[in-house]
């Protein structure tokens, strides 16, 4: 496995973060077959950077407790609420609840934000790459770079197995290049993300260069990065989020 440096470590205030909060479901929307947006109201929220996460807590009614950590999907802005997209996992306890059973009005604890390694805070220009799920904490990166009318430059590769699978597809603009790896509209190329996809946007980077985020499986982070690299990105301006 390739090593690779974390630069510039963003301080998460511990304090905020060890508190379990009471969040309500007010929404759920559907973005693909197999994931959906679930909207959470949480009136006492601290605030996040775009990139970061919590921890979701989930009792069952005989005492049982299930934990994960999901990624926050929503921009920061200061409403009260978050949004988590999730995957329907097979077998999974806490995505299956969300998936088959949770209802506008049910509740669950979550406590955060955690993490400060792979946040971005919109002032240097981003390079963000994902794949499937792993979309998620870098769309929230876009949405937050949009309401700001932020001017530093972004751009997004994303990898699916077909539109149908693409997470917030009526949502991506001109910042975004997705790459299908099975099934694609007509005149789309299918394959696997190569350096063809990376190489042209580090072939002309921005004043500064890119700080690159990759986030997606264990296997897909490895891949992206090793292309990254093999363009011409610094290590040490490669952040990663691996999942799975």
């Amino acid at each position: 496995m390739t090593r690779f440096a974390v630069p510039g470590r963003i301080a998460v205030s511990e304090q905020a973060a060890s508190v379990w909060q009471t969040a309500t479901l007010t929404e759920i929307r559907r973005e693909t077959p197999q994931a959906a947006t679930f909207r959470l109201a949480v009136p006492d929220w601290a605030g996040h950077l775009p990139g970061q996460h919590l921890l979701l807590r989930l009792t069952a009614a005989d005492g049982y407790v299930a934990q994960r950590h999901y990624s926050i999907a929503s921009a920061p802005d200061g409403s009260g609420h978050i949004e988590l997209t999730l995957d329907r996992v097979p077998d999974g306890e806490v995505s299956g609840w969300f998936h088959t059973v949770a209802r506008p009005g049910d509740t669950v604890e979550v406590r955060g934000p955690l993490s400060g390694f792979f946040a971005w805070p919109g002032d240097r220009p981003a390079l963000l790459i994902g794949a499937g799920s792993g979309v998620v904490p870098l769309m929230s990166m876009i949405r937050h770079h949009r309401a700001r009318g932020l001017a530093v430059p972004l751009r997004m590769l994303v990898s699916a197995r077909s539109p149908e699978e693409l997470i917030y597809a009526s949502e991506l603009g001109a910042e975004t290049t997705p790459v299908f790896t099975r099934s694609a509209p007509p005149g789309v190329p299918v394959g696997r993300m190569t350096t063809a996809h990376v190489a042209p946007l580090l072939a002309e980077p921005p004043v500064g260069g890119w700080e690159a985020y990759v986030c997606g499986s264990n296997g897909f982070a490895e891949h992206a990065s090793r292309l990254l690299v093999a363009a011409g990105q610094p290590v040490d301006h490669i952040r990663i989020e691996r999942f799975g």
